[in-house]
């Protein structure tokens, strides 16, 4: 499960500011484009649970302006 390009969606076409991630050495890695030198590695599971959380609108509070 290695896929040492860093991948991002894409709903971000061109820019510069998105979250991109990998998978290497059996983890999940996301970072800022923007900042590239913070990585956040977690496990493909916790990964999936975390998607499944953003897929059901968990963390869209999070995604507006107040």
């Amino acid at each position: 499960m290695n896929s040492t390009e860093w991948q991002k969606s894409s709903f971000s076409e061109a820019a510069n500011n998105c979250v991109e991630l990998r998978a290497l050495d059996g983890l999940v890695e996301l970072r800022e484009s923007d900042d590239g030198e913070v990585v956040v590695r977690t496990t493909p599971i916790k990964f999936a649970k975390f998607l499944q959380g953003a897929k059901a609108g968990e963390f869209d509070h999070l995604t507006t302006t107040p």
